[in-house]
């Protein structure tokens, strides 16, 4: 069994999962924007009622950079004030055979994330 790319998202001004949150996740091969290759959108979704994507955003990986761009500004509406739009969180696969997750965790002024399990 190949690797994955999962993800979740967490709404911390509100304590809960981030239940509509939108996020996409891209590929731009193994030397990223550096060797000139162009984005690829893999995956588009709508995190469910528990802030989670149903299934893995993309199997059968490739070693490379990644973006998954979470659409802060949409999901915050009025309460960002214009200062979260899209939230990028560029990460390398460096082993194809792995389990990446990668949390958001995020409020209307600022956010984090990490590698998760």
């Amino acid at each position: 069994m190949g690797g994955c790319i999962t993800t979740h998202a967490l709404d911390l001004s509100k304590g809960k999962p981030a239940a509509g949150l939108k996020a996409e996740l891209w590929f731009a091969g193994p030397g990223g924007e550096a060797d000139g290759t162009l984005w690829q959108r893999l995956a588009t979704v709508t995190l469910n009622r528990d802030g989670r994507a149903e299934a893995p955003l993309a199997s059968g990986l490739a070693a490379g950079v990644y973006e998954l761009r979470f659409g802060a500004g949409d999901y915050f509406g009025s309460e960002a004030s214009g200062f979260l739009g899209t939230v990028p969180v560029r990460f390398t696969v460096t082993d194809p055979e792995s389990h990446y997750h990668i949390p958001l965790l995020v409020s209307p002024g600022g956010y984090s994330t990490y590698r998760g399990s």
